[in-house]
């Protein structure tokens, strides 16, 4: 199974960087050109955010995997399941901040300096981050419950995101494109990461049931 982890994990890293980055320039500029790829690519903020997605991608995966201690209170991981969820909640919810905002007040919500992007997304770490642990800290199945909370909060996230993207592209609005474009872009991110998961509960779910009839048989 967790050979399976390795390899879905690989598969949405090349998913991540070799379409939805493309796509967000793409909404960002209404055109594609290679040497804006190219550009993107070399920005350093742009690889904190993929390592940060690719990384919690693995880190649910392989943490959902083991279910040997299913019927304990995970106490050991429940803290990591957590503060991955928190990051990745906290990038929708910053993301829906900013789409608003820039929907409402256009350019002049967006920041100077990418210091307060930083700040608010580690203030909604940590509370989304405490919000989980409180709410997840007794139960067993931690990861399998977060993973359909990203889902629904990356199809909100879009909700938001798609419309405030069209409203600040009739206004022709210079930087609040890039802000709209990242919610996009991350809420379809998140959405395909919560998928990993599920799909080796169901390898487990059926390996389970195969067991169980040999062991009846």
């Amino acid at each position: 199974m967790r050979k399976w982890g390795v390899v879905i994990t690989v598969f949405y890293a090349l998913i991540l960087l070799g379409l939805i980055v493309p796509g967000a320039m793409f909404l960002t500029l209404n055109k594609f050109s290679w040497h804006g790829v190219g550009n993107m690519y070399g920005e350093p903020v742009l690889w904190v955010l993929v390592a940060a997605i690719i990384g919690s991608q693995a880190l649910l995966l392989f943490l959902s995997v083991d279910q040997s201690q299913k019927r304990l209170k995970p106490r050991t991981h429940v803290l990591v399941s957590c503060l991955v969820g928190g990051i990745l909640t906290a990038l929708l919810t910053s993301g829906v901040i900013f789409c608003v905002g820039c929907a409402v007040w256009g350019d002049k919500f967006l920041p100077d300096n990418f210091g307060y992007i930083w700040a608010i997304w580690g203030a909604l770490w940590l509370l989304w981050g405490v919000i989980f642990y409180l709410y997840f800290r007794s139960s067993s199945v931690v990861v399998s419950r977060l993973t359909a909370w990203l889902l629904r909060g990356s199809i909100l996230e879009l909700l938001v995101a798609v419309p405030c993207h069209v409203i600040v592209r009739r206004r022709d609005d210079c930087s609040a494109p890039v802000a709209t474009s990242f919610g996009i872009a991350s809420g379809i991110a998140i959405m395909l990461l919560s998928f990993g998961p599920s799909v080796l509960f169901l390898y487990r779910k059926r390996l389970d049931e195969y067991s169980n009839r040999k062991s009846v048989g």
